[in-house]
């Protein structure tokens, strides 16, 4: 089925000129995230003008929304404040979020459709008064869903999750945002974005052996960083792109994430043709193959590609060799033959205790069948698996088509327990079964993210990042240090086999088959229904407009915490148990910070309180010093806020009157998120300047009142002993983000 038809039509029929008249009047060719972005613009007559990229914020408007259970409560809850009847754009629900892994998919989807009902009861409802589409639990993971039904090559999109670039696989810029941001988007209203800076990532020869997709972004994540990306698009081109399938390419966006990239993209080829038509989407494959030229960046970019993108990248993917990535950050990359050498260096726990297949990365058809592959031979070279399976399905129609074509129960044969088609493990809802949650302890997963934690909210768990085929090979092997390339394994009858080469189909040879897919569509005229929130509830809230600022200068504010090292969102927002409270800001804000290490007495949750004097949770004094009128502020290192979308992050310490953010840098989403809720997101000029920062100090930002794009601020630091320093902190709100902060928040300001 093809969804929105209209509005596809409609944009086929448009997008060509619009390429071609800013083409004409930038007067030199254009790469492709270049012409999807110019030829989204939301005020057309700019489309001609030159936008610096990394400094000019710009307004565009995209062509849909994606919303998963977990983020799209609080998204929708500020939409339901924003006056509108309906969703300007085709938008859509996803519950994939909310369900726990434990036992399997028979238990697992009903017990959540019990603990979950009345979040579910709400987002559906929600969806019926607003016109959006509802994919109910158990259809899938957001992203698989999106790649199956809505991504379109050229397309512009938001979703309320950070792997929203999942789509780029297809062709499309899909960008992850806070619910904010949505919220934007779906009232109609510009969507706010800087322009990004282009990496050029040029792919020549083509993956075999062992080598996979999900290798070409392991690969990148370790020579960009987990930072590498902020603020750009990594753009894919050169003649490897096209031996990719749909499903490959989509995988290397999604993990783009991981690199800070604002989305990635690759250019539209035979592969995306053949994707479409067998997802039921022939006459989209025929409107995008009849402006083809238009979905790929100019021949002259390709050609001379320096002249175009701000940096430039080579894979070579005849060369490549399978990588894992980790632990406790998903860019330390390694390539399968240095690894054993780097677990026996490190002191990593030798054993494989867990290998995992699945979430919004690699849970497609191919990566199923291949690992499949290597599932029938542990009967066929009469081998024992060493370590538990799972595996997480993308998609119903992912399910069905593989458990018609024999792969679940090849999975099943070796043990394999398969989950719902949701997340599951990949963002902590893992109900994992061991004999001590703090022990150290190595897992393999397809997953994207391996930060301390995340998994099974264990902080001693090693998670390393791979592809489904070589985390299937470990969990055969049960062993770190095996490499499936080289290494061989002994079987039952005491003889060593060797593990052949994974194969797998890109897409089904029969077609794809579904009996239920989940979509729940939307109504037609949905005024009538009525949204209830309990007052009691513990689970949802409505949302109270935050205060807008006084005019004054914000003075003498304690420090609520200095935080050292890596602070990711889940360090900021745990997600896991927690994430039953993501439609209820008071309760879910007990969770403030606290995985956040205080870099005074290196523990988490446990920070110096001026009011008593004594050590408490971040959230208690942050509670304690709201409650008397105080506003206070949080120093952090570098990329604060890297990982999910989760507005919940920003809009937590905002209820708890934390006024001030000031890091050394930012991470892309995050830092729009907190200036979408009214804070200041500020970093030093100098970074040594975070070493002055005192257990007991009190920080003034003085300037406020001449508050201007482009002109720093200043913080006054008293310490305990009377003295005072100053030094230049920066920003970079402009005059509507400015706007933003004096109204309160970026949705009052749509309001007033």
């Amino acid at each position: 089925m093809v969804y929105d038809i209209d509005m596809l039509r409609k944009f086929y029929a448009l997008y060509p000129e619009r390429v071609e008249k800013a083409r004409k009047k930038l007067g030199r060719a254009m790469t492709l995230a270049e012409k999807i972005l110019y030829a989204h613009l939301y005020d057309e007559a700019n489309e001609g003008l030159e936008f610096r990229r990394g400094e000019d914020y710009v307004n565009f408007r995209p062509d849909r929304v994606a919303m998963q259970d977990a983020t799209a409560q609080m998204a929708l809850l500020q939409f339901m404040n924003a006056g509108k009847s309906a969703s300007a754009v085709p938008a859509t629900v996803h519950c994939d979020h909310l369900i726990q892994a434990y036992k399997g998919a028979g238990v697992d989807l009903p017990a959540a459709c019990e603990a979950n009902s009345e979040v579910y009861d709400f987002l559906k409802s929600v969806a019926a008064k607003y016109g959006l589409g509802f994919w109910r639990p158990g259809a899938g993971i957001i992203h698989q869903v999106v790649l199956e039904n809505y991504a379109f090559p050229g397309g512009m999109m938001v979703g309320t999750d950070s792997h929203t670039p999942n789509a780029g696989g297809l062709g499309m810029i899909a960008i992850g945002v806070g619910g904010a941001d949505a919220v934007d988007v779906m009232t109609g209203m510009e969507w706010e974005l800087k322009m990004p800076k282009l990496i050029g990532v040029k792919l020549t020869g083509r993956l075999s052996g062992w080598a996979a997709p999900k290798d070409v972004i392991l690969k990148l994540a370790g020579i960009l960083t987990v930072k590498g990306g902020t603020n750009a698009i990594i753009e894919y081109f050169g003649e490897g792109t096209a031996s990719l399938s749909a499903t490959g390419k989509a995988t290397i966006c999604n993990m783009g994430a991981e690199v800070g990239a604002t989305t990635s993209v690759f250019p539209f080829d035979e592969e995306m043709v053949r994707y479409l038509r067998a997802t039921g989407r022939d006459e989209i494959a025929s409107l995008a193959e009849a402006c083809a030229d238009c979905l790929r960046a100019d021949d002259a970019v390709v050609n001379r590609p320096e002249g175009y993108y701000d940096r430039l990248i080579e894979i070579d993917l005849s060369s490549l060799e399978p990588y894992i990535n980790g632990p406790f950050t998903p860019d330390a990359a390694c390539p399968i033959s240095e690894f054993a050498a780097k677990v026996k260096a490190n002191g990593y726990p030798q054993r494989m205790e867990v290998g995992l297949i699945g979430s919004c990365t690699n849970s497609s058809y191919q990566d199923l069948s291949r690992a499949a592959s290597l599932a029938r031979q542990v009967k066929s070279k009469g081998l024992k698996m060493a370590s538990p399976l799972i595996v997480n399905p993308g998609s119903e129609q992912v399910y069905c088509t593989a458990k018609r074509d024999g792969m679940i129960a090849d999975f099943e044969a070796v043990g394999g327990v398969i989950m719902t088609n949701a997340c599951g493990p990949c963002i902590g809802q893992w109900k994992r079964e061991t004999d001590d949650n703090t022990r150290a302890n190595s897992i393999v997963t397809s997953f994207n993210r391996n930060f301390a934690k995340r998994a099974d909210g264990n902080p001693n768990t090693h998670a390393f990042v791979a592809s489904p085929e070589l985390a299937m090979a470990l969990t055969i092997a049960g062993d770190l240090c095996f490499n499936p390339l080289t290494d061989t394994l002994v079987n039952e009858q005491g003889e060593a086999v060797k593990l052949d080469v994974p194969q797998g189909e890109t897409l089904p040879e029969r077609g794809f088959t579904v009996d239920d897919n989940g979509y729940v569509p939307p109504v037609t005229d949905g005024g009538d229904i009525e949204v209830t929130i309990r007052p009691d509830s513990a689970r949802l809230q409505k949302l109270q407009p935050f205060a807008p600022w006084d005019g004054k200068e914000l003075t003498d504010m304690p420090l609520l915490i200095k935080v050292q090292g890596k602070c990711t969102t889940d360090h900021i927002s745990m997600a896991g148990a927690w994430l039953r409270f993501r439609g209820h800001l008071e309760n879910i804000s007990d969770n403030m910070l606290m995985g956040a290490v205080n870099a005074f007495n290196g523990k988490t949750n446990c920070v110096w309180n001026r009011l008593t004097g004594g050590y408490e949770a971040v959230s208690a004094v942050a509670k304690q010093y709201k409650a008397a009128g105080i506003p206070s502020i949080v120093v952090a290192e570098e990329n604060y806020g890297e990982g999910s979308s989760r507005e919940h992050a920003a809009m937590e310490p905002r209820f708890l009157n934390v006024r001030v953010i000031l890091a050394k840098s930012f991470a892309r989403i995050h830092e729009t998120n907190l200036k979408k809720q009214g804070m200041l997101a500020l970093t030093f000029a100098n970074k040594a300047d975070y070493d002055k920062i005192q257990e007991h100090d009190r920080i003034s930002i003085l300037g406020l009142k001449d508050f201007a794009p482009g002109r720093p601020l200043y913080a006054v630091i008293t310490h305990d002993d009377g003295t005072t320093e100053t030094f230049e902190v920066l920003h970079t709100y402009n005059e509507m983000q400015i706007g933003w902060f004096k109204a309160g928040a970026a949705l009052n300001k749509v309001n007033s």
